[in-house]
Order: C-alpha cells, then structure tokens, then sequence
C-alpha cells in the first residue's frame, strides 16, 4: 500500500517568478492557469503587480541571472512584497522537460513549502558605493592594459626604459614618455629627466633609451599615453563620488587620529582620500591592523558589505557565500572532492590578493599558517586557505568590534605542542633506557 507523505505549506500566498531577458514567468499556483507572461518594460511590471495584488500574493520568489532581475526586484520591494533572490542551483532541479513555465510553477511550489532561502542583496547605500567601486576596478585594468601596449612598442624600438625604471609611468617615467612624444631623441638629454630617487645611474637609463625611433610605434605609444592620462582622469573624478558616497552614511564626519601600523605610501591606484578614517567611523573598527589588509581590501568590504555583516548567523556562513570554504562532496562515507566552488566575488578575490601579499613577508603573524599550508598543499591552497581565514578574522571584527590581536591568529603555542607531542611519541617508538633518555635530554 502506498503512502503519500505531506509537507506543511509555509507560505501558501506565494508567487514564483521565472526572470528573463525579454518576458517574465509568473505563477501563483501549480496550473497552467496560474501562470501568466509579462514583459520588461516598466509598463509590465506595474500589470504584474496589480495582478499579484489581485492574487492577494504577499511574498515572491525569483530566479535570474545577470543583471535583469534588479529592476523587477526594487519595483516589488516599493510595492510592498516579501521578495527574495534565490541561487539558479537550488531550483535547478525541476521534473520534465525545462520550460519557463514550468520553471516558475517549480519555483512558486518550492517556496510555498518553506524550501528557498534568498540571497544575500546590500541594502541602497552599499549598492550605490559597489557600484562606483566595480566601475572604478574596471577602469583601472582597462587602464593597464595601454601602459602594457606602450612598454611593447617601446620595446619594439628597443627602447628599455622598463628594465632601468621600476614604473614607467611614475614621476620619472611620465617625465620621459611626454619628452620624446615632444620629439626629443638624445638619449642623454632625457636621462637628465630623471629624479634622484632612481637608482639606476643616468648612464644607464640613458643606455636603455639608445634604440631605432619608428613613427608608427611612436603613434601607437602617443595615442596609448592620451588614453592612459583619460582613464587617470576618470578614476579622480569618481574617487570624488566614493568619498562623497561614503560620507553620506556618516551623520558627523570626524577626523579620526588613529595608530600608526607601518602602512607603506599610497600606490598610484589607491584612493587619494582619507579611506582609513573614514572606514573606522562607518565599520566602528580599524581593519588596517591587520598586516596585509590595505586601501583595496577595505574598500571592496564596505562596497560589498556595508554595516550588513549581521546578515550572517556565524563566522561559516559568511566563509561559505565567499566561497572559500571545503565544499566537501561525500559518498558512501568518502569525500570525494573538497574543492571551493568557483565564482567572482569581489571581496573573495581581494582577500585573495590580500592573502597572496602575506606569503610575501617575513613577519606577518600568519606567515608561519601560510607557510606550512603551502608546504603541504602548494600556493594555490595556502592563499585560499589565509584567505578563508582573514575572514574569520574580519567576521568577528567586524561583528563584536574586536581589535586584531595578532597571537590568537598565530596558534604559535598549539604549534609548539603539536612538536612535543611528535617528539614524544618518536622518543616512545625508540624504546630508549632511562640513561639513555637522560644523556639525550641533559
């Protein structure tokens, strides 16, 4: 005898939609006349409202990728709808063949069975701040790429001012590059260009500009420059909207004195604005204690975050949507793979950098953790690793406003006890005498 097996209906006014690019499937029901087609213009998002507002509907469920779901979204939430985004994965798995429709008919009963949980989405202050700070990395990389093109065709003439200079396009470099788009070709002359803190000879970087000029490279070069100084100018123009923006959630902006932690100068990309002090008044803590967090990490936090850590429960709920926790796939009491889930978030890729830059020093109080990862796993795994635990840290900073102390992060005692408890044990399968034991300890 068969048994039917029910679940209780959590959200029984619940709507599923199904977003697209040209036309939206809406279902409030589990028929086909349920279901309804709307388009994407303004125009079909207020039908789409009344029709729901009819329906008596009083929370919404959608599913989307890209960018077509944002509009559709903050034209519900101003109409007064529970709505939440849900991932693609947690719906994927519809019976039958895949339509829209029954796409959103599997959605609308999914929902109304308690069994969807939304995204995390910042509120309009942080969306407004990620957006300038993803268009302002854009400009930057853009950016690179032509200073790139102008060392290729500098080379090209076998002009080497990138071996004899460390950045072609600081004070000594720019001071070159705008003289010889002037027309000035003796290489002595333009050596005298350069500043005293380089520490090549003149002779040298004047060694390095003796090359074979041909007009078409110059062009490329000249014209490459004019765009690099444009894209310049584009990102001071919008780190003024940043700063403006991260004023804005700020009711007094103070000037905050706070503790010198070796930062080193400001590179060329970073922000020429106060970011510290800023940050310590909207975050209530100083992030720049932690070594290798600088300018790039605490910005992409508050554009990604905001004040909305405690949307979190746990410190493992936001290492898992960074996705830089195991996600272990186990079968038959095996893990089968323990790879992180790949993906573009912008806060897991600059704690990545961040991560990267302490397997670079020598004193950072996670170095030895990095170390010994990378020792048994390789690089890739000890930055993924320091990674996932810089946001730990930064979870409970953030979260209970704790300062970074340096030695409950470093676990140097419990690495010293691993140690004793080896030697020990290597000591024991020796089966040494006690005279034996005493000469080797004394």
């Amino acid at each position: 005898m068969k048994k039917k097996i029910t679940m209780e209906v959590v959200n029984p006014l619940a709507a599923g939609i199904d977003v697209g690019s040209r036309s939206h499937f809406v279902s409030i029901g589990q028929t086909k006349e349920d279901v309804r087609e709307f388009g994407v213009y303004t125009k079909d998002h207020n039908a789409m409202i009344e029709w729901l507002k009819k329906a008596k509907i009083t929370t919404v469920a959608m599913e989307s990728t890209g960018s077509y779901w944002q509009t559709l979204f903050s034209a519900l939430q101003l109409a007064e709808f529970e709505v939440i985004l849900v991932n693609g994965r947690d719906v994927k798995n519809v019976k039958g063949k895949k339509t829209d429709m029954l796409d959103c008919i599997w959605i609308q009963k999914l929902h109304s069975l308690g069994l969807l949980r939304g995204s995390y989405l910042p509120d309009e202050h942080t969306r407004e701040l990620h957006t300038y700070c993803l268009y302002r990395q854009k400009l930057i990389e853009q950016s690179s790429k032509y200073i790139n093109r102008i060392q290729k065709n500098l080379r090209l003439m076998n002009i080497r001012l990138d071996v004899a200079i460390n950045d072609i396009t600081g004070k000594t470099g720019s001071a070159i590059l705008n003289a010889i788009l002037l027309g000035e070709r003796n290489p002595k002359t333009l050596s005298e260009l350069a500043d005293v803190r380089v520490k090549k000879s003149k002779e040298e970087i004047a060694k390095s500009l003796d090359g074979e000029w041909k007009d078409d490279l110059l062009y490329v070069i000249k014209d490459c420059w004019q765009t690099y100084q444009y894209y310049q100018d584009r990102i001071r123009d919008l780190d003024i909207c940043v700063e403006n923006t991260l004023k804005k959630g700020l009711n007094i902006i103070k000037k905050v004195k706070l503790p010198d932690v070796g930062m080193k100068q400001l590179s060329k990309n970073d922000p020429k604005f106060d970011l510290r002090s800023l940050a310590y008044q909207i975050l209530g803590i100083d992030l720049y204690q932690i070594g290798g967090v600088r300018n790039g990490t605490v910005l992409t936090v508050l554009s990604t975050l905001g004040s909305g850590i405690n949307k979190f429960p746990t410190s493992k709920h936001f290492v898992s949507w960074l996705r830089l926790a195991p996600n272990n796939k186990i079968s038959g009491g095996k893990i089968l793979s323990s790879r992180t889930q790949k993906g573009k978030n912008q806060l897991s890729i600059s704690l990545r950098r961040a991560a990267n830059a302490i397997g670079n020093t020598k004193t950072h109080p996670l170095k030895k953790f990095f170390s010994r990862i990378a020792y048994k796993k390789g690089r890739g795994a000890a930055i993924t690793a320091t990674a996932r635990k810089l946001a730990v840290i930064i979870y409970r900073m953030l979260l209970y406003k704790e300062d970074f102390n340096p030695g409950l992060h470093a676990n140097e005692e419990r690495e010293r006890l691993k140690k004793i408890i080896a030697v020990r044990k290597k000591v024991a399968a020796l089966n040494l005498t006690d005279a034996e034991k005493g000469a080797i300890f004394t």
